[in-house]
């Protein structure tokens, strides 16, 4: 794969204002590990590769277990999952695949009992976040692994 446009360079401030929006979302109320669901969740339902290589090795490298990340896709299935995480689940997905009638009710109310509305905007911010990375990657065909020096993702030595 060759990347079109490395978008880094060709958008240099707008690229640091969103790495800005980035790091505001990782200071809010939503835990790391379930960031890291999310993201990871989000990038499977976009078909982003580069985005599925760098969260799962974010994820690892912040002590999230294998067996967790290979059961993610089946989540609603697996008894790995606590009430939280699987409320942000339903959530990521809900609105990474938005229906022609929006957010159904049912999935709201089901997140509103495990979360908080100050955690539920945080969490639709990091959602809405991790699809835009995701279709930014996806239009410019940016390379799995590219990044993993810089980001410190060789960490988590996984290539």
């Amino acid at each position: 794969m060759t990347q079109r446009v490395k978008y880094t360079e060709q958008s240099p401030e707008i690229f640091r204002k969103f790495v800005e929006f980035l790091n505001a979302i990782k200071e809010g109320a939503i835990e790391e590990p379930i960031r890291n669901l999310v993201s990871i969740r989000t990038s499977q339902l976009n078909g982003c590769t580069f985005c599925l290589d760098m969260h799962i090795k974010q994820a690892r490298i912040q002590g999230e277990r294998e067996l967790r990340l290979l059961h993610l896709a089946a989540w609603r299935d697996s008894t790995l999952f606590i009430p939280r995480e699987r409320a942000a689940l339903a959530w990521t997905e809900a609105l990474t695949r938005l229906s022609d009638q929006g957010v159904p009710d049912d999935i709201y109310e089901r997140v509103r009992t495990q979360l908080s509305e100050k955690e539920i905007s945080d969490l639709t911010f990091l959602v809405m976040s991790t699809n835009a990375w995701s279709r930014l990657n996806i239009a410019f065909k940016t390379v799995p692994g590219s990044s993993d020096k810089v980001f410190g993702l060789d960490k988590a030595k996984l290539a």
